[in-house]
């Protein structure tokens, strides 16, 4: 088998090893492809595997030799699903490789703007406690967790493991899910999107993107959050409307937005977020520990072996 990965960086900058899937074909790996090159690359291939390059109907229909996509991702809304099966392409995807990760960015974004540590920390290098007269000083808010109250939109994999971690910190948690409250943790309280964002100090978005709910936060819906609450976004950019987002900031009527993902990325340099004290944006990299990098590889692998043996696993369609 002739394998391609066309967009190999991201997934693996170099510390990691491609042996395990140049052990089951002949691998050619490219570091970036423009879409103009897309087709003259993947060619000869008998298998490609990407995870942004998109693979549109007229990019399928060029590649006659092609028989597997394999989505070095969960999402995989790059690929043309109906034109791959049309042809009879196999699409798999990586599922539940980077839930830890994920949820560990959410309390990442959590804690910085609960205690600030970076703030700190870079005042600190720069003498500030050094020069106070008192054995501490503190110039932001300063907020324990326990007691307060979080709601999570969506229960999946990443979803409940945030919800899980929450439970040890002492928070109350809510959720928008379509799970039954008979299938629920006791601890976990089933809501409504509107109920949960009046409700909460913080609210976490772990639902995939759909066409029902594009900018499901927005300037309505930002009106029924308190003043104080912080809005987590480690889902999908376009869960949000980021200008109604950083009105909200500007005008004090939403404590922090955390981010690590954009409604295009990288995000465009005149982006009003970018310029919002208490926005912190995170270049998407939840996903990237190495950790969770080598579980995608070892689920790429066994893929693409269970694909090469006829029968193939983490489908797609």
């Amino acid at each position: 088998m002739k394998i391609v990965d066309l967009d190999a960086h991201c997934v693996n900058p170099g510390d990691l090893s491609w042996d395990s899937i140049r052990d089951l074909g002949s691998l050619t790996l490219y570091e970036r492809t423009a879409p103009e090159e897309v087709i003259e690359r993947a060619k000869d291939a008998d298998i490609i595997l990407i995870n942004k390059i998109a693979m549109t109907a007229d990019v399928i229909a060029a590649l006659p030799k092609l028989k597997y996509i394999g989505e070095l991702a969960t999402g995989y809304n790059n690929i043309d699903l109906k034109a791959a099966a049309e042809r009879g392409i196999v699409v798999t995807n990586i599922p539940a490789y980077s839930t830890d990760s994920v949820a560990q960015m959410v309390f990442a974004h959590i804690l910085n703007v609960a205690n600030h540590v970076d703030h700190y920390a870079q005042a600190t290098r720069q003498g500030v406690w050094s020069r106070n007269p008192d054995f501490c000083y503190w110039d932001t808010p300063l907020i324990e967790l326990a007691d307060k109250t979080i709601g999570i939109v969506g229960l999946g994999h990443i979803g409940m493991r945030v919800a899980e971690i929450a439970h040890c910190f002492g928070l109350h948690v809510t959720a928008v899910t379509s799970k039954n409250v008979s299938d629920l943790p006791a601890w976990i309280s089933k809501s409504t999107l509107e109920g949960m964002l009046s409700s909460a100090d913080f609210v976490t978005l772990h639902c995939p993107l759909t066409a029902t709910n594009r900018h499901m936060i927005n300037a309505d819906t930002l009106g029924l959050m308190h003043p104080g609450a912080v809005l987590i976004n480690t889902g999908r950019g376009p869960l949000v409307n980021e200008a109604a987002v950083a009105d909200a900031l500007r005008e004090g009527r939403l404590g922090a937005y955390c981010a690590d993902v954009m409604s295009s990325e990288p995000p465009k340099a005149d982006n009003p977020l970018l310029t919002c004290d208490n926005a912190f944006i995170t270049p998407h990299i939840a996903w990237a520990t190495k950790e969770a990098r080598q579980r995608l590889m070892n689920i790429a692998t066994a893929n693409i072996k269970a694909f090469i043996e006829g029968n193939p696993i983490n489908t797609v369609r």
